[in-house]
């Protein structure tokens, strides 16, 4: 009797009663159905908050590229040595320099402007990007100086940054990125463009310049704002 009352005992001690097996898996399921969808939901709002700030970066190097046109002149081949000629007008005081700089402010964040006028085309005269690829590319640029307040003129003037006139390359953005949500690779499937010529809300793009971007996936956001609309 002894032996087989301490092989009872053994028995119990070692294993699960149906009841601890219960207990168990209710615990198990309750903290599944509330952590799996919590886990869903803060990965859906860190891509969500990824296409954010690809969007910013984007149009922010969109308004950094207008910002490097201002005082650019093309006309023809010699766009950039009209650039040259207009610097040393303002450089002797030509009263048609001094005028030229009144017309348009320049932007104290631009210290370059763009002096390869080959990339507009007749259809852009406004100097917007022509296209994504362009800012990931870069494009030719020179030092701009600064002539009082109006400052803005291209080049600089004296014989130690004249050495600056090689012709360097600002690149505007990284790359183009890819689909935060999906991981698609970037391209027009992801990302949509609107030229200035575009309505706000085209669907397709005119190809004149890059004015603005937006994202092509379908789908709603946990705010319940179209992706699309962002």
């Amino acid at each position: 009797m002894k032996a087989l009352a301490s092989r009872g005992e053994g028995k119990g001690e070692g294993g699960w009663t149906l009841i601890e097996l219960v207990v168990v898996v209710t615990i198990l399921a309750i903290l599944s159905v509330g952590i799996i969808p919590m886990l869903k939901t803060s990965v859906r709002r860190q891509r969500e908050a990824r296409l954010r700030e690809d969007l910013r970066e984007m149009r922010e190097a969109i308004k950094q590229f207008k910002r490097d046109t201002v005082g650019i002149q093309c006309a023809g081949a010699g766009g950039l040595q009209q650039q040259l000629q207009q610097q040393q007008q303002q450089q002797q005081g030509g009263q048609q320099g001094q005028q030229g700089q009144q017309q348009t402010a320049i932007d104290p964040r631009s210290k370059v402007v763009i002096s390869d006028c080959t990339i507009f085309g007749v259809e852009n005269p406004d100097h917007y990007p022509p296209d994504l690829e362009t800012l990931v590319a870069g494009v030719n640029v020179v030092p701009r100086i600064n002539l009082g307040m109006g400052g803005g003129g291209p080049l600089t003037g004296n014989a130690t940054d004249n050495k600056l006139l090689s012709l360097k390359k600002k690149v505007y953005l990284r790359r183009i990125p890819d689909d935060p949500l999906t991981g698609r690779p970037g391209g027009q499937d992801v990302w949509g463009i609107r030229s200035t010529y575009d309505p706000p809300d085209a669907e397709s793009w005119g190809g004149e310049n890059v004015f603005d971007v937006y994202y092509k996936g379908e789908g709603t956001a946990l705010n319940g704002e179209k992706y699309s609309d962002w």
